[in-house]
């Protein structure tokens, strides 16, 4: 989850100022962590929370989403999701939102295989994103970090990945018809996430593709971070930065995420 924690806290800066190259410097003191790293955070704790079988992981994710996101009000959370996030009777609200997609790494750094990573994603997303295209793109993410993390090549993965979306479309392409920060939904962020993964050399040449090709550049680059962290690894040197960027409980939370992992 690290991989997408730092893809946002890179991507914050440009989301509302684009950059269209590759050249920039990966970590800034303008850079912070949004609401991306908060939810992904709290899908993290839902998943240590729940039963051994995860039969309670719907519920055990909007206890968490609620508990720790309360805690960080103010991270740009759409105005649905803040809504639900506040309300005392959360009920999923069918969106098709891209935040379906860039908090669901740890479910692919929790699951055991695709199928797993099915369910999982789903009993995770549909508490608020339930609208098909939002439950799409939760899973096509989770899938593709277990397929990573099972040592698929690009090739299988981009393969399976075109049972989701249309992936025609390159990089360059994307930044040469680039129309601004654009809509902050599925069907627009995973083929693009999808794409810098794709082209990518290194997790940090993934990152900065995301970055290059402009739009909503945290939550593509957070996407991307997951898969690339999972095909790539994060350096470690990286992971130390993005911790300065991060208050106690959430850089705990991901302390906590990442020993648990390796328990399992």
């Amino acid at each position: 989850m690290i991989g997408a924690i730092i893809g946002d806290i890179v991507g914050s800066r440009f989301e509302f100022n684009n950059h269209l190259n590759k050249e920039f410097d990966f970590f800034h003191p303008n850079c912070e962590f949004t609401d991306d790293t908060v939810m992904t955070c709290a899908v993290a704790q839902a998943l240590m929370d729940s039963k051994e079988d995860y039969s309670d992981l719907s519920e055990k994710t909007i206890a968490a989403m609620q508990r720790i996101g309360r805690q960080f009000p103010n991270c740009g959370y759409g105005a649905r999701f803040i809504n639900w996030m506040f309300s005392d009777n959360p009920q999923p609200y069918n969106s098709c939102g891209n935040g379906s997609a860039m908090r669901i790494s740890p479910v692919g750094f929790t699951a055991r295989d695709v199928e797993e990573a099915k369910k999982l994603s789903a009993a995770v997303t549909c508490i608020s994103h339930n609208h098909p295209e939002g439950m799409k793109g939760a899973e096509a993410t989770a899938v593709a970090i277990v397929m990573a993390r099972q040592g698929k090549s690009k090739e299988e993965i981009r393969t399976a990945m075109e049972e989701y979306y249309d992936l025609s479309t390159t990089v360059d392409q994307y930044r040469n018809e680039w129309q601004g920060h654009g809509k902050e939904i599925c069907q627009v962020s995973l083929p693009q996430s999808l794409a810098c993964f794709s082209e990518g050399e290194s997790y940090e040449d993934c990152i900065r593709n995301c970055i290059s090709i402009g739009g909503d550049s945290d939550t593509i680059a957070a996407i991307a971070g997951g898969i690339a962290e999972a095909y790539y690894g994060v350096p470690e040197e990286d992971q130390i930065k993005a911790e300065r960027y991060l208050p106690p409980a959430l850089l705990q939370n991901v302390l906590d995420f990442q020993e648990w992992v390796k328990k399992k």
